[in-house]
């Protein structure tokens, strides 16, 4: 019984029932004959008589596993036949058969973690399969835990681990990862993918003897390690070989490294020696030093005590001489202040004699005034003379009044025309600048307006050149169209609000957005022509309808759709032309698609289901709804908005003619202004001219009239200076008197200050005087101090010569002293003695026999050196070596032969093992052709299976090699993944499982969908055959898993079939009653012979 899985808007379930004989009247006719009239058949059994084979699964339970959220399938002992159509759960069985007995979930080829399994939206999931045993069925259980992505597993309702039930599965012979015993929906094509000695290995496990593929394992190890053995053997028989060659060859130079050793030995004690004579030398070399050292020491201490004396004179010397230097300082600043009080009287000398000369030249001033007044006062009165005569000698004033009147009055007119007309060129060169103002504003608006459309035209030309070339084309030729042609509608869209952008591109496919539109069918075939035929330019075009959508009402108000979140429609977005606007209302719906908000999507299903809308828009979401054309179903989809791209720039181009337009106006004003400004302004200049002659007339006029009263004026004015000049007079006498005076008290002062001076200046003489004199004494003493401190470092010089010298023999004597100890350190080292251990007898004899001085001992090391020099290509390993290969040649003589006998006992184990594995291996792949070939000899095809190997001894190699033939005329060709088709790999496939079937000794065998790449001959065929092999007598049993079926199909009465329903209208899962249902069943067919 099977319970029907928990979706939104589907159910299945799935039945079990035997296969029933039909009447004549059925769709399906049974092939059963009998000359017996029908008689009423018998109740319908739940399980075959016949009883299980061991391992043969009796019952699967799937919880919230994949499609199902409760499900028990029962199935027979033989041909189990799942059938249903595509997504209602056959798979999920299998998957459910595989997990449940430790399959790895990868092995399905659908998910590679088991959590993938569990049912979306459950936490956890249960697969239990119940295996027959004749000892007690085996119910397995498997609990997955999604969060985890583990199992937890349960063998007979008690826990365990999956290494116990992966052992207890495989006691059963069940191999779910076996391609020959399991092969789900998504391993079919791979089976044909499966290598010769991979197919081999499979069959091997599937249907051979237990020990059949231990014998293979068993002798493909041993072959290993007899090809090991025979390199082993090999490798040792040509190394003792070389080995024992050599050894010959170096016989000879081990006799000559012996004479050469004793050559060797001579100036290893040469050698030795030579260091205790070193050392003996430098010895008696250290002990001369060291007294000369002690000498000198004496001569240092003696030079030291002879310069304490004149150590302590240079000191007295240098306290007297800071004495002398402080009386000096001290004299020094008194000279300085004295000069000081000498500068200041000096400076106010200065300033008396500043004082009289600034006396004498206040003086000299008042006399230079008096004589300059006196020439001014002879001037004027000159100048009053000369006047007169010319007021005596000027003529009477005529009458010029009348005639400057006259003249004033046309003054007065002409300056009132000329005030009118320069008001009047006011009032137009302001009306030129408003002009101009707003005519630079419109400028800059077209410029803006042209930046934003040269936006829209570099992303155009950038992502669709074609296109773009097409539109300057079209700007240059619009005379050749009768109609309105608009350009692409990427280009005339102009958005209200950038942000919504998104909406309009992500609803009009790109296609249409680079399209250009058409009111004529005319104008668009001559477009076409010209751009696609004539320039090959790849362009899109559509034509708008002949009646305008552009204002078409949407059938709902928007005020119904508020309440959701939404608030417009896209129509009302953005701005176009008509025809634009027409062609996306007819074919994109825009007056009917809404723009919601997130509130829109946080309510959406409510939306969905309210509205019934075909199509909206949230704030990042498009959603589209369809329903169902068989079941109602309400199916919707959403799809994330892409970011806008071309839409975002939105210029105004009916705003952009206007301006243009409104540039003409101001530009033919402008031009109206200026030919107006220019008449005003040569009418003025020809007032002005007029003006400035009437007033050259008035003034001469004046001129004449007024020049005897400032004849007059200018007499009376002179008079009046004169008067001042005469009253403003100087008396010099007086200030040249109070001037000497002033002098003779300043003098008498200066004289004064003198005498002071005189007497500073005097102190000073005497203190220079005084410091001259302790400067001379001081000198005197530094004199002396330098020639003490000359013969001081004389004798320093000598005292650091002679401690230099000291010094320099000290390290000597130190160096000579660590030389000795290192030549000793040396020699005990040569002769391997211990610090306080003496030289060995032995070497007290050789020595004795050797020279004795330095010279002697090189000489006879170098000739020892060349004796042994001669001795070429030997070296101190060459006796050990010899020695050594002498014990390795013994040591490999021995090894080689217990390597063949071991050799030799591997190839008597391979033999016995072969003999056990080949000669049934022959036999089982035999019976596997015969059968196979008979298959495929009756589908009048031909086809055969054989053991391939290259090598006999390669038994890594072996493999079974399936061959087929499908058509008369051709050869019979290996099965591969790519030289047959897939029809043809599946028919191959399923006979040479089928070929198995009645070989197998597993418990049970799975093929899902096998039948779905063959055509309706092959599929009936191998149908057939599937139901005459697998309900035989002593089979295992058999999962054959199929979407659909052929008509007119036999079936087997021990065949059990399972349909696996899913829809809207399944009953609920407690409402389901396989009783009931087989009862209904029966009644059915009990009254169809009355009928």
């Amino acid at each position: 019984m099977a319970t029907p899985s928990r979706k939104t808007s589907t159910s299945s379930s799935l039945v079990s029932k035997r296969a029933l004989p039909r009447d004549p009247s059925s769709e399906v006719p049974s092939k059963r004959k009998s000359s017996a009239p029908p008689a009423p058949p018998p109740p319908l059994p739940l399980q075959s008589s016949r009883p299980f084979v061991e391992g043969s699964i009796v019952r699967i339970v799937m919880e919230n596993f994949l499609t199902y959220d409760i499900c028990e399938v029962s199935p027979g002992p033989h041909l189990n036949m799942i059938i249903g159509a595509n997504g209602t759960g056959k798979s999920s069985i299998v998957c459910a058969i595989c997990l449940g007995l430790a399959g790895k979930p990868a092995f399905m080829g659908r998910a590679d973690k088991v959590g993938f399994f569990v049912k979306r939206g459950c936490s956890k999931g249960m697969v239990e399969i119940e295996l027959f045993r004749t000892s007690g069925n085996l119910i397995i259980t498997r609990e997955i835990d999604v969060a985890k992505n583990q199992s937890s597993w349960f063998i007979n309702k008690k826990s365990t681990t999956q290494k116990v039930v992966e052992e207890q599965v495989a006691a059963l012979n069940i191999q779910v990862g076996n391609l020959c015993q399991f092969l789900p929906q998504d391993k079919v094509g791979e089976f044909a993918k499966l290598s010769k000695t991979e197919l081999l290995e499979a069959t091997e496990k599937s249907i051979g003897p237990p020990e059949m593929h231990r014998y293979h394992c068993e002798l493909k190890n041993f072959r290993e390690k007899e090809k090991q053995l025979e390199t082993s053997c090999k490798e040792k028989t040509e190394y003792l070989e070389k080995m024992i060659q050599r050894n010959e060859r170096y016989k000879q130079d081990v006799e000559r490294f012996y004479e050469r050793k004793r050559h060797l030995d001579l100036i290893e004690m040469l050698e030795a020696k030579r260091p205790w004579v070193e050392y003996e030398n430098v010895r008696q070399e250290y002990e001369e030093v060291k007294l000369a050292r002690d000498r000198v020491k004496e001569e240092v201490r003696k030079l030291k005590e002879g310069q304490i004396p004149m150590t302590r004179r240079i000191e007295e010397i240098e306290r007297q001489r800071h004495i002398l230097e402080a009386q000096i300082k001290e004299k020094a600043t008194d000279i300085k202040e004295t000069s000081q009080k000498c500068k200041q009287k000096q400076d106010i000398i200065e300033r008396k004699d500043k004082q009289i000369e600034e006396l004498q030249q206040a003086l000299t001033v008042k006399q230079n005034e008096e004589h300059d007044r006196q020439r001014r006062i002879s001037n004027t009165r000159k100048m009053i003379e000369d006047l007169q005569n010319e007021l005596k000698t000027s003529e009477n004033c005529e009458n010029l009044q009348p005639q400057i009147d006259a003249i004033t009055n046309d003054l007065r007119r002409v300056q009132d025309e000329k005030a009118l007309c320069e008001g009047e060129v006011i009032d137009k060169r302001g009306e030129k600048e408003s002009l101009e103002k707003e005519r630079k504003s419109v400028g800059d608006n077209i410029v803006r307006f042209d930046s934003l459309m040269n936006q829209k035209e570099d992303k155009l030309r950038q992502r669709f050149r074609d296109t773009y070339d097409a539109v300057l084309w079209l700007r240059s030729n619009r005379d050749k169209f009768k109609q309105r042609v608009c350009e692409p509608i990427m280009l005339t869209i102009n958005m209200k609000d950038n942000k919504n952008a998104k909406y309009i591109e992500n609803h009009i496919s790109s296609n249409d957005l680079r399209a250009f539109v058409f009111e004529s069918q005319e104008d668009m075939e001559v477009f076409l022509k010209e751009i696609r035929d004539n320039k090959k330019l790849r362009v899109n075009a559509v034509i708008a309808p002949e009646s305008s959508y552009a204002d078409k009402a949407p059938s709902r108000s928007l005020n119904e759709l508020k309440r959701y979140g939404f608030f417009s429609y896209l129509r009302e977005l953005f701005d176009a032309p008509d025809p634009v606007m027409s062609f996306l209302c007819c074919h994109y719906h825009i007056h009917e698609v809404p723009v919601g908000t997130e509130r829109t999507r946080e309510r959406i299903e409510r939306v969905i289901q309210e509205t019934r809308l075909k199509q909206m828009y949230t704030a990042e979401e498009k959603y589209v709804v369809k329903t169902s054309f068989y079941s109602d179903k309400v199916i919707s989809s959403n799809t994330s908005l892409k970011v806008a791209q071309f839409l975002t720039v939105t210029v105004d181009l009916e705003q952009r003619r206007h301006l243009e337009e409104q540039l003409k106006e101001i530009n033919r004003k402008l031009q109206a202004v200026e030919a107006g400004l220019i008449a005003l302004c040569e009418r003025n200049r020809h007032l002005e001219h007029k003006d400035n002659e009437l007033r050259q007339k008035k003034k001469e006029l004046l001129e004449r009239k007024t020049k005897k009263r400032q004849l007059e004026q200018k007499i009376s004015s002179k008079l009046g200076s004169l008067k001042l000049m005469e009253q403003d007079t100087c008396n010099l006498e007086e200030e040249e008197r109070k001037a000497s005076t002033k002098v003779r008290e300043i003098n008498v002062q200066k004289a004064k200050l003198v005498t002071e001076l005189t007497n500073f200046v005097k102190i000073c003489t005497s203190l220079h005087i005084q410091k001259v004199d302790l400067i001379l004494q001081n000198t005197t003493v530094i004199s002396e101090k330098n020639k003490l401190e000359s013969d001081y470092m004389a004798a320093s010089s000598q005292l650091r010569v002679t401690e230099q010298h000291f010094i320099e023999l000290d390290e000597s004597r130190q160096r000579l002293l660590q030389k000795c100890k290192e030549l000793m350190k040396r020699a005990r080292q040569v002769c391997n003695l211990g610090a306080e251990q003496t030289v060995p007898q032995e070497y007290q004899t050789a020595f004795q026999d050797l020279p004795n001085t330095l010279d002697e001992i090189d000489a006879l090391l170098t000739e020892e050196r060349s004796r042994a020099s001669c001795f070429t290509g030997l070296n101190p390993t060459v006796v050990e070596e010899y020695t050594k290969r002498e014990e390795e040649i013994e040591q490999l003589t021995e090894e080689l032969k217990i390597k063949k006998v071991e050799l030799d006992k591997y190839r008597e184990n391979i033999s016995q093992v072969k003999e056990r594995w080949l000669n049934p291996l022959k036999e089982l792949v035999e019976k596997i052709n015969e059968k196979f070939s008979n298959f495929f000899s009756s589908m009048q095809c031909a086809g055969e299976v054989d053991l391939h190997t290259e090598n006999e001894e390669d038994y890594d190699k072996y493999g079974i090699r399936i061959r087929v033939k499908f058509r008369s005329s051709t050869q019979l060709h290996e099965l591969t993944p790519h030289h047959q088709s897939g029809g043809e790999r599946s028919v191959s496939t399923m006979l040479y499982l089928m070929a198995l079937q009645e070989l197998n000794r597993c418990p049970f065998r799975v093929v899902d969908e096998i039948n779905q790449g063959m055509d309706p001959i092959n599929e009936r065929r191998v149908f057939e055959m599937v139901v005459n092999t697998a309900c035989k007598e002593n089979t295992s049993q058999y999962f054959f898993i199929t979407p659909k079926l052929l008509q007119n199909l036999p079936y087997s009465e021990k065949m059990t079939v399972l349909f696996v329903y899913n829809g809207p209208h399944m009953l609920e899962p407690n409402r389901w009653n396989l009783k009931a249902f087989q009862r209904r069943r029966r009644r059915i067919t009990f009254t169809q012979p009355s009928q």
